[in-house]
């Protein structure tokens, strides 16, 4: 079975939604697992719900309008009848979201964060089941909260392997198209979690690794994993080729095409990854692999933006030891703050 992502930027509109349906058709769709992210900026706009929720209840609704509307708008484009069953599954999981804001009377934001912006990947898929299903690709729509199993750890949670491989195992149908959820997975009390932002391509790994995938795909709007930001570097190169290391050390420090965590599970079971573009499905795009030497040999640049350095001393003048980072770190795990690098000296 081959594991296919298609990210937010890829089905941001009706024409994407169609462009993925070609690309399947190209590709070939059998024996598929589709992992689809929500639908171009609707994370951003669930976002802005969540905000609203919490800070201005006088602009929840409106701005929940603006995100019914957006995908309104996607399912006229592509149903030319509206009474179609997708219509109704539509309405039933906006309502299921307005209901949860209604009585939910938790105030942990993290919790409620998890449980509004999955619904960007429940209405994305549920959309582009129903689309490949009218026009001859018929697929399995599966909820991937109801695969992978995770810790309580809302907004980053922890994969539990042990369970998320059981339940693949004896509950994905790995002969038919299958299509589901990026970025979300469930807990013990199944509420739902989230792997963080842009984690869709986590979760495409993590059904690979459990399901012994031929490959993985990412589907991207550019044309592979380019050896700089071409928003900043005029003259990006595509690098045809990357290892697993090269590529893991690209995504941790910053390099937006993988998901950092991505990788690793591919790693253990040396499967292969391609980064392509599904706007130009035939193209080779990059191939990552064990032991591959970087095609072309030239440096990688990475821009990161709104960094904070923090400069920490004691104040005896005494050196700042592996108790005192260990603290540190303590700290800023406690308020979930991400470090990309750090430096001791004397």
């Amino acid at each position: 079975m081959r594991v296919f992502k298609f990210g937010g930027a890829s089905v941001k509109d009706a024409e994407g939604v169609k462009n993925l349906l070609e690309v399947l058709k190209i590709k070939g769709h059998k024996q598929t697992l589709v992992v689809v992210s929500a639908m171009g900026k609707t994370t951003n706009a669930l976002e802005l719900v969540i905000k609203n929720y919490f800070e201005n209840k006088a602009e929840l609704q409106s701005t929940l309008q603006e995100v019914k509307k957006y995908h309104n708008e996607i399912l006229l484009n592509l149903f030319t009848n509206e009474r179609h069953d997708v219509f109704q599954q539509l309405r039933s999981l906006f309502e299921e979201l307005s209901g949860f804001l209604q009585r939910n009377k938790s105030p942990d934001y993290n919790f409620v964060y998890d449980q509004v912006i999955a619904f960007g990947e429940l209405i994305s898929t549920t959309i582009i089941s129903a689309f490949l299903n009218e026009n001859g690709l018929k697929n399995t729509w599966i909820d991937a909260r109801e695969f992978i199993k995770t810790d309580s750890y809302y907004r980053r949670a922890n994969i539990d392997w042990d369970k998320t491989q059981k339940n693949i195992i004896e509950g994905l149908d790995t002969k038919v198209l299958n299509i589901t959820q990026g970025f979300i997975g469930s807990d013990t009390n199944n509420f739902t979690t989230t792997l963080g932002r842009e984690g869709s391509d986590y979760t495409a790994a993590i059904f690979a690794y459990c399901i012994n995938a031929k490959s993985v795909t990412i589907w991207k709007d550019v044309p592979g994993v380019l050896n700089a930001d071409p928003r900043y570097f005029e003259n990006a190169q595509l690098l045809n080729q990357i290892s697993y290391r090269e590529a893991i050390e690209l995504a941790f420090y910053g390099a937006s095409v993988i998901h950092p965590k991505t990788l690793q599970p591919l790693q253990r079971k040396e499967i292969p990854l391609y980064v392509k573009s599904f706007l130009n499905p035939e193209a080779n795009g990059t191939s990552v692999s064990k032991g591959k030497a970087l095609d072309p040999e030239i440096p990688c640049f990475i821009v990161k933006k709104n960094q904070i350095l923090i400069s920490l001393s004691s104040l005896d003048f005494s050196y700042i030891v592996e108790e005192n980072i260990s603290e540190i770190f303590s700290l800023l795990h406690l308020y979930k703050m991400k470090v990309d690098v750090i430096q001791n000296s004397a």
